[in-house]
């Protein structure tokens, strides 16, 4: 189904976004005349479908680049949420004044985190420009675990297990908030430390059998997210951190290029079809809540249809306006309170317009229908259980506020990108860098290796013939060397020896330019993924 979802995206007249349509066919599917339906389960779906994701998500985020933008990515993804959940919680009961205070944060809460993959299927790839993409993909990337644990001392309060009354209990709070984090980032880090142990020492053993590493690539991200969950931490910052350690020790660069093919390969194949499951089980369930919620509101003299509809508008409104009011407040944050004058804020050369382009890309995903149907059905008030009041709203909410920011995304960021242009230049700019001094590199190793091969005589060719080869390979030009068929064997032998030696030698420039910073590692991967291709092909004629 998810395939074949992009094959009608192909055909339909209107390029609609591939997560919106696949979210209108499991809708479809699921709709009453069809009677195909799918259980939910939230702990399930948060365990398969998020640890990977959010893995690949921290792969691909470069560190040295998170490190450079982690404040503004922690005002989005750990305060924003905050505010938000305070801000949206306190205004949902004077809106909805039958919804009690506890399940309007809970409901905050869950419409807090964003979705990067939605927003990406939306403006398409490369469509943002790279300071404020950068931005968004780290605010995606962590405030799921914030808005996660935020919805969880609200469900806590709510079933009476969890009291604020005191400074004291918000200290407590805060200081468990810190632990769980804390115990995540841990996990996180020494689980994958262990994991790039064994992968170098299985790389030694074994060669190139990939097998078994690649299992224990995939199977990682269930593995720290399951270890920080059980110990209490938060098991999303524990995947994010392993995706970035993972990157950062350079582990993918200590395997074989077999392995790395594979990885490469097989983590697109898995997020592929991830991301499709996602949205289509979204809108799998669409039917049933609308359905549900309908039934509820015959029954609950409170609200009606209409009411629950525009009730819907509103909070989106009030999503967006916080959104933007706090951006907004970022950009003339340094201003005010930034202690280091030469320090570089990424909010503050923003235009409003920019402003305004980021806070609608703000885009809600199937993290946030999750997190609402995590909320439990009943309290238990002994002897008497009772239903967790207004939950059918929460839902069915939640599941407005993220069509509705999926639709306003689809209509009005293609407006307000006209003009906005992606930072390709910068990316060609560091490709031409990074080629020219991978090149000088490579072309001393090739006269080193000329100078070994003719002083120690490791094969029986004539000198100059060497030399020949040697300039033909830098050249990078087929040219007649004037030899017989006869020796063509040996000649072509030592030709790959040059242009293999002139390889490795422009991989060992790239991972210096990367750790040093000179180049991104969005550029790095690009240009090493074109070596080991090379080299694949230049290997292969090694073993004719």
């Amino acid at each position: 189904m998810v395939s074949l979802s992009d094959v009608i995206r192909r055909l339909l007249p209107i390029k609609l976004p591939l997560p919106v349509l696949q979210i209108i066919i499991g809708a479809a599917i699921a709709f009453p005349s069809f009677g195909l339906h799918v259980e939910f389960d939230p702990d399930l779906f948060l365990f398969l479908f998020i640890p990977p994701l959010i893995f690949a998500d921290g792969r691909r985020m470069p560190f040295y680049e998170f490190m450079q933008s982690r404040w503004e990515i922690m005002s989005l993804a750990l305060f924003l949420v905050f505010v938000t959940v305070l801000g949206l919680g306190l205004f949902i009961p004077k809106l909805m004044p039958e919804v009690p205070l506890a399940v309007a944060f809970a409901l905050a809460a869950v419409l807090s985190p964003t979705d990067a993959v939605a927003l990406s299927g939306i403006v398409g790839k490369g469509r943002l420009p790279k300071k404020m993409n950068k931005i968004l993909e780290g605010e995606a990337l962590l405030n799921d675990a914030s808005a996660l644990v935020s919805l969880k001392y609200a469900v806590a309060i709510i079933m009476g297990t969890m009291v604020f009354k005191t400074t004291t209990d918000y200290a407590e709070m805060g200081v468990n908030f810190l632990l769980m984090a804390g115990g995540g980032v841990l996990i996180g880090l020494v689980v994958t430390w262990v994991y790039v142990r064994l992968v170098r020492a299985l790389s030694r053993l074994q060669g190139d059998e990939t097998a078994i590493q690649m299992i224990f690539l995939l199977l990682l991200p269930f593995l720290v997210y399951a270890v920080a969950e059980h110990i209490g931490a938060s098991g999303i910052l524990a995947a994010v951190v392993a995706g970035m350690t993972v990157t950062y020790s350079n582990t993918m660069s200590d395997v074989s290029i077999e392995m790395r093919f594979q990885a490469n390969s097989i983590w697109s194949v898995l997020e592929y079809l991830l991301n499709g499951i996602v949205f289509l089980m979204l809108g799998l369930q669409i039917p049933g809540i609308v359905e549900y919620s309908i039934e509820r509101i015959t029954t609950d003299s409170d609200t009606n249809f209409v009411s629950l509809v525009s009730d819907i508008f509103i909070v989106y409104g009030m999503l967006m306006l916080v959104r933007f009011l706090w951006l907004l407040a970022m950009k003339h944050l340094k201003k005010v309170f930034f202690w280091r004058k030469n320090k570089k804020w990424g909010f503050e050369d923003l235009s409003v317009r920019e402003l305004v382009i980021m806070t609608f890309a703000g885009v809600r995903g199937a993290v946030t229908l999750a997190a609402a149907l995590s909320i439990p059905l009943y309290i238990s008030t002994s002897p008497t259980i009772i239903s967790v009041p207004a939950r059918y709203q929460v839902i069915f909410i939640a599941i407005g506020v993220i069509l509705i920011s999926l639709i306003v995304a689809i209509v009005i960021l293609p407006i307000l990108l006209k003009g906005f242009s992606a930072d390709d230049d910068e990316l060609d700019h560091e490709i031409k860098i990074a080629k020219a001094s991978m090149q000088q590199v490579a072309l001393s190793s090739l006269q080193t290796l000329e100078t070994r091969l003719i002083s120690n005589n490791e094969i029986k060719v004539d000198p100059q013939h060497i030399s020949d080869i040697h300039n033909h390979v830098a050249r990078d030009i087929r040219q007649s060397l004037g030899i017989t068929d006869a020796e063509t064997e040996y000649y072509d032998s030592v030709e790959l020896r040059f242009r293999l030696a002139a390889i490795r030698a422009e991989r060992a420039e790239l991972t210096r330019l990367k750790t040093t910073r000179k180049i991104s590692e969005e550029t790095a991967n690009k240009l090493r993924y074109d070596l080991d291709l090379l080299e694949t092909i230049l290997a292969g004629r090694e073993q004719q």
